[in-house]
This record gives C-alpha cells, structure tokens and sequence, in this order.
C-alpha cells in the first residue's frame, strides 16, 4: 500500500508539497517537540520562520 501512496504523490500536484519538521521548545517543561506539516514548496521557508 505505501508503493500506491508514494505514486499518487508523484504525479500531478504531489510535487508541488514538501513534508517539513520543525523541532520547537516547549515553555512550559523546557523539552522539545516536533511539528510537521505538509506545505507547498513555496511556503517552506515561511514556516519555519514563525
């Protein structure tokens, strides 16, 4: 099922995305959690920026 996956997002619009992973400090315990998203190419750079 995975193969199926990757494949459907190779075509058509599936290039245009990028998975990204930012790793953010929580303020409370002082660890650190990771938040990732699928955003356009384009947007990338803007979300790791906020």
């Amino acid at each position: 099922m995975a193969k199926k996956a990757v494949a459907t997002l190779r075509t058509g619009d599936g290039r245009n995305f990028s998975k990204v992973i930012k790793m953010v400090k929580s303020p409370k315990t002082g660890s650190y959690t990771f938040r990732e998203e699928m955003v356009t190419k384009d947007t990338a750079n803007e979300f790791f920026k906020s």
